[in-house]
């Protein structure tokens, strides 16, 4: 594939769940043309709904999406990404398109294989914020990726949330444990703070409206704020009163210690998914 920049590319994607409608609702929004996006989507519903919402082109199979398309966007379970590949061997040879893949644990060098060889491929993972224009991307390249097609599958992710480059495969894992996984870990955090506040006398009402503005505040402080986590935590941590109280029991529970496990545990569960399906 020459490096000279295509200024809007047909993208096709390989898949029409969520990850894929918040995408394509992305980039429809950021104005790129219905025309040049192709779905690719088994379930019948989900194309009508994704041809209906944002007027793009919807096909049964993988092949009469990507034809002719100059990016592929793989938006399959990992479990199923090698049969998918296999069907579009004979065009991915004969076309060279740019892959960007949003399935975890599958690597660069797995997609690249599957496909016959020689592919770019952009490996990605975003995160379920994405559904509301508020994720964020981490983005690993393959060395016959162009500089132009690395913009492009920037541009791609970017109209979802910001985006982040990984300069090494092995850490994407890493991404997907902070990130692709996090917002469950804030979830379950919420629960927590709900069920203890109710358990001190809060209406669930009451508790549940407090904890997800609290979050919220607190998200916002750090992402507009730019100061470090610790130095927001500091300053809001009065010696001797409350907040100090419960940071103190946070800290004695072994907190720090829990998260580190879990971020372990989800790496770890990333790399065995692409062990489990080479």
């Amino acid at each position: 594939m020459p490096d000279s920049r295509i200024s809007n590319p047909t993208v096709a994607f390989i898949g029409g769940g969520n990850m894929a409608r918040s995408l394509i609702g992305g980039l429809v929004a950021r104005g790129r043309s219905a025309d040049a996006i192709r779905v690719a989507e088994p379930v019948a519903a989900l194309r009508d709904a994704l041809q209906h919402d944002f007027g793009v082109t919807c096909a049964e199979q993988a092949t009469a999406a990507a034809e002719g398309a100059e990016v592929w966007v793989l938006a399959v379970k990992p479990q199923v990404m090698r049969e998918v590949c296999a069907a579009l061997v004979p065009l991915a040879q004969a076309n060279r398109p740019l892959v960007v893949s949003i399935a975890a644990g599958i690597t660069t060098a797995q997609l690249d294989r599957w496909l016959g060889g020689a592919m770019p491929v952009v490996r990605a993972m975003p995160n379920t914020p994405a559904l509301l224009g508020a994720g964020i991307t981490g983005l690993f390249a393959n060395p016959r990726t162009s500089d132009a097609q690395r913009i492009d599958a920037n541009a791609l992710l970017d109209a979802v949330g910001p985006t982040v480059w990984i300069d090494d495969e092995a850490k994407m894992d890493a991404v997907t444990a902070v990130s692709g996984s996090g917002p469950a870990y804030v979830f379950l955090l919420a629960e927590a703070m709900q069920a203890a506040g109710i358990a001190q006398g809060l209406s669930p009402e009451a508790a549940r409206a407090l904890v997800q503005q609290t979050l919220l505040g607190a998200a916002t402080m750090l992402v507009q704020q730019n100061e470090p986590a610790d130095v927001l935590r500091t300053r809001v941590t009065s010696p001797g009163g409350t907040t100090q109280a419960a940071i103190e029991t946070f800290e004695a529970g072994g907190f720090r210690e829990l998260v580190d496990r879990a971020i372990h545990a989800a790496t770890e569960r990333g790399r065995q998914l692409s062990a489990a399906n080479d």
